[in-house]
């Protein structure tokens, strides 16, 4: 889909030439490390780029350090800089290859190793990651970074009570650590255990008033009320003067929450707004991006293309992909085949965007992805590969021996047509819900990372509709292909809504499906509350009541929202 727009450049070729080529006895000891990092603490140009980074100047920062990098090709400290921003863009697989670099010229660079390994987490390359915690912990069992760092990562790969058990070890030793607090937290949310978040969340606030993602994570339960001396709390916190601007960002959006829930509307809509702004800031997202991925996907992925491809791609009918918009019902949908003896939920992967990524190879903003195109050059062993490497990938996630497991990464609806040819047996499910209120649903939600388009009721309108042009072009190509659940109708009769469900992944009917709310698993996404109760329609039609506020989501809906939830854009795809 693009790279989102976040990358102006090509963040390796900082130097000319072969800047970071290895020469004989160019790697640093112990010794040599701790006296280049010394001197890169002396470095004027080195601390103005960190102030640019702590302070969300991204491309004055980026600027900055590959002056350094040009100056000294083998600076370790500037080359683990330049990761960072990378890092903050996105760019995670050129932070990769930096951290990498810098650790062959200094092997003894633990905060290169610590930054590699959270790297990896957030390519959810779990197993990698540990491999280079356990390096850490093996030079020093008791770093706190490198096990805090594996107790998210433990907790990333469904290992939650092992996470968790790690996080309380830590809190004994030092209970004063506000994010300390807030991760555990998020483990207990994720496993159920609400009340003991609430104790968590509430103790990083005391810690640490200002601490923005731990006053989210308690509006993000849903469920929870804000009391009149929180709504207080976080009001003086956003009048400070020392808020960073992703604390800011996320105390709005829990402003936002509170006063919603109190039915102030124009007010919340305000603070939701103003948050948002805040994160278009920090993440620069190009609508264009989206549309020619669509147009090139739509054009690519044909019935010829898959009529020429029968019988391709790794046979296996494990997966079930449920995928569409956030905050489309897809997490209640998960919970639903969750409920079933044969399936097992493991959350959001990010292993199919990951191999599309693979495919595109190192490209720019600038330049035009190979991907899809490059598809139609792989041979039918390749394609096959594609599907056995994506099954072996995602074998991390799964730990209950259940035969079917579910991807539930909404933003697969991009790679619908990757994922038809590499595993053709798949089942794929559609979560579609009113389009307002889905695209309220999101605006008002906390995406730090991963959904850029989300910051603006335009771009978010935009998104939408391209989402649903794709899905009608796909199921033109394929059709019957995709089982669509539309939100309301599964609101208003449920067993009908769930029985279909049921069949379309070729699954048995169990009574316990109906009682999903009763299903004891862990959910990380922000429904995890909501769906551990019996079907509501408080949030069906919600939305009215900022109508009057959401003109420019209305405009770039278009068609999405007239034609909703009949499926005529589909029959003129």
């Amino acid at each position: 889909m693009g790279s989102g727009g976040h990358a102006p450049t090509d963040i390796l070729h900082t130097a000319p030439g072969h800047a970071y080529d290895l020469m004989p006895g160019q790697l640093a000891t112990e010794a040599e490390t701790a006296r280049a990092l010394a001197e890169a603490a002396n470095d004027p140009r080195l601390a103005r780029a960190g102030h640019a980074l702590v302070t969300g100047r991204i491309s004055e920062a980026e600027a900055l350090l590959r002056q350094a990098l040009r100056d000294d090709p083998f600076d370790i400290a500037a080359i683990r800089m330049l990761a960072e921003v990378a890092g903050r863009i996105g760019r995670y697989r050129d932070a990769e290859a930096l951290l990498r670099r810098a650790l062959e010229l200094a092997p003894e660079f633990e905060g290169a190793r610590h930054n590699l390994a959270l790297v990896l987490v957030r390519q959810t390359r779990h197993a990698d990651a540990l491999v280079e915690i356990e390096r850490l912990l093996d030079r020093n069992p008791a770093d706190r970074a490198a096990r805090n760092l594996k107790a998210a990562a433990l907790g990333q790969i469904g290992e939650h009570e092992a996470s968790i058990a790690l996080y309380e070890e830590l809190i004994a030793e030092q209970d004063g650590h506000p994010w300390l607090w807030m991760s555990y937290g998020h483990g207990l949310k994720t496993i159920g255990r609400t009340t003991e978040a609430i104790v968590a969340y509430r103790r990083a606030v005391e810690l640490r008033p200002e601490t923005g993602e731990a006053w989210w994570s308690l509006a993000n339960l849903k469920t929870f009320r804000f009391a009149n001396a929180d709504v207080s709390a976080m009001e003086r916190a956003r009048a400070g003067d020392g808020l960073s601007i992703d604390d800011r960002a996320q105390i709005g959006f829990a402003l936002g929450k509170a006063r919603e829930d109190r039915g102030e509307d124009d007010e919340a809509f305000d603070r939701y707004a103003e948050a948002n702004a805040m994160r278009r800031r920090m993440v620069p997202y190009h609508a264009g991006d989206n549309v020619e991925h669509v147009d090139r996907s739509a054009a690519f992925f044909d019935a010829a293309f898959f009529a020429e491809r029968a019988g391709w791609g790794c046979p296996d009918p494990a997966p079930i992909f449920v995928l569409g918009m956030p905050r489309s019902g897809s997490t209640l949908v998960e919970q639903i085949l969750s409920s079933h003896p044969e399936v097992e939920g493991t959350g959001e992967l990010h292993d199919i965007g990951q191999i599309a990524r693979r495919l595109s190879g190192h490209s720019r903003r600038d330049q035009r992805s190979p991907y899809p195109e490059a598809l139609a050059d792989l041979s039918a062993a390749d394609v096959r590969a594609l599907g056995e490497d994506y099954l072996a990938r995602t074998r991390v996630h799964r730990h209950s021996g259940r035969p079917r497991f579910i991807d539930k990464m909404p933003n697969n609806w991009a790679h619908v047509g990757l994922i038809r040819l590499i595993l053709p047996n798949a089942t794929i499910i559609d979560t579609r819900r009113h389009p307002i209120g889905c695209c309220w649903s999101v605006f008002k939600q906390n995406f730090a990372r991963g959904q850029a388009y989300s910051y603006d009721l335009a771009d978010l309108g935009g998104y939408y509709a391209d989402y649903v042009r794709a899905m009608a072009a796909f199921d033109a190509a394929q059709p019957g292909a995709v089982h669509r659940v539309f939100y309301e109708a599964m609101v208003d009769d449920p067993e009908a809504g769930i029985r279909a469900l049921l069949a379309a992944a070729g699954l048995a009917f169990d009574p316990a499906c109906l009682a999903f709310h009763a299903t004891e698993r862990a959910v990380r996404t922000p429904s995890s509350e909501q769906v551990r109760r019996p079907i509501f329609r408080d949030a069906v039609d919600h939305w009215q009541r900022f109508e009057h506020r959401l003109s420019p989501l209305v405009e770039a809906l278009g068609s999405a929202l007239s034609d909703y939830p009949s499926m005529k854009s589909t029959e003129d795809a």
